[in-house]
């Protein structure tokens, strides 16, 4: 099982980033997945999640009407469209497959700075 993200970088308040993440390893259109974000010192939050089928999404509430998460079963990918970013938004990125038999498959995460 892994998961690799990209598409982090440094952005101005008020930018976009998209993130992606390959998953490998398992059934991945079987499983619902999410991201998460963790700032140095605190744990890991979730931000987002997809179901299977990629039909229904659900968000954190500082994140909802900026972020949109999809996934392309085909390509077992799922992606992190970032709009209007904040500070606040600044972290490492995460995606995950949801279910205990990934929790200790975290990928390296991808950076998102959010300059002011």
């Amino acid at each position: 099982v892994k998961f690799v993200e990209s598409g982090g970088g440094l952005v101005q308040s008020g930018g976009s980033l998209r993130l992606s993440c390959v998953a490998s390893g398992f059934g991945f259109s079987r499983y619902s997945v999410s991201w998460y974000r963790q700032v140095p010192g605190n744990e890991r939050a979730f931000v987002a999640t997809i179901s299977l089928g990629g039909g229904v999404a659900s968000y954190e509430s500082s994140v909802e009407g900026r972020f949109t998460i999809s996934r392309d079963n085909d390509k077992n990918m799922v992606f992190l469209q970032m709009n209007n970013l904040k500070p606040e938004d600044t972290a490492v990125y995460y995606c995950i497959a949801e279910g205990p038999q990934f929790l200790n498959h975290w990928g390296q995460g991808t950076r998102v700075t959010v300059s002011s």
